[in-house]
């Protein structure tokens, strides 16, 4: 029995061992993956890592990392009334990119550790708010009374109040208070107070501050509300590098 034990412990000994030992040339897969603007490939440990999940992560990164819909603009009175005559059509195009794009991000395998579960946490978070955000957007320049039932009603109350209230008088004050302070980041503050108050002076005015308030005043204090604020991101980026070996870069010139 004693010989047993020991020969036991030798055979666990060297499996714990062997899986803190590097990769064995063997065991190396290429991999091959775009950044922002270099084309990378090295390789992985095909034991310790599965392909697919390398995939599921570098989409995370590199794919599903920012803006995903793709909205038409509100920033001309043409474009609001593009917006508004064809409303359908526009929530249509939207929720058509939302069921494709679902059905890929949540159906990603990623690396089974920590980081990399947050991480897919979080663009799905994200992904999910931007689109309820677009279809709150796109119903608002139609009927901004609907804002009041919004998502993020207990975030953006200044700018969903203005913009949803009947007294026209209190959404031009804060649009012009939300102008006033934009300006003061602008390189030139006084072309922006000029441009605001040729709005105000317009026959269509109301129009052009739903344009503001809604496309820019909310649109940016709701987006602001779930974006992932990764402070560590540099270091997830360099994380993702880090599992390969002998890895090259061949990089654009900046």
């Amino acid at each position: 029995m004693k010989k047993l034990t020991i020969g036991l412990s030798l055979a666990l000994s060297v499996t714990i061992w062997g899986q803190k030992a590097p990769a064995k040339a063997s065991n190396l897969a290429p991999y091959s993956y775009q950044t922002f603007n270099c084309d990378n490939k090295g390789y992985f440990d095909s034991i310790r890592y599965k392909k697919e999940e390398i995939d599921g992560v570098n989409k995370l990164l590199y794919q599903f990392n920012g803006v995903q819909f793709d909205i038409r603009p509100v920033f001309k009175i043409s474009q609001l009334e593009e917006i508004r005559k064809n409303r359908e059509a526009y929530l249509e195009d939207l929720d058509r990119q939302y069921q494709e794009k679902k059905k890929e991000l949540y159906s990603l395998k990623v690396i089974d550790l920590p980081m990399w579960k947050k991480l897919q946490q979080e663009t799905i978070h994200s992904f999910e708010n931007e689109y309820q955000l677009n279809k709150e957007e796109i119903i608002a320049y139609s009927d901004p009374s609907t804002l009041k039932n919004s998502k993020y009603y207990e975030t953006c109350r200044e700018q969903i109040d203005a913009i949803s209230s009947p007294d026209k008088e209190k959404m031009f004050a804060v649009w012009k208070n939300y102008t006033e302070l934009k300006s003061k980041n602008n390189a030139d503050p006084k072309a922006v107070m000029a441009r605001f108050n040729a709005k105000m002076n317009d026959p269509q005015k109301e129009d052009y501050a739903l344009i503001d308030m809604i496309g820019l005043g909310f649109h940016n204090c709701a987006n602001s509300s779930f974006r992932q604020k990764r402070d560590d991101e540099g270091t997830v980026y360099k994380d993702f590098d880090k599992i390969f070996t002998k890895l090259k870069r061949n990089c654009d010139e900046p």
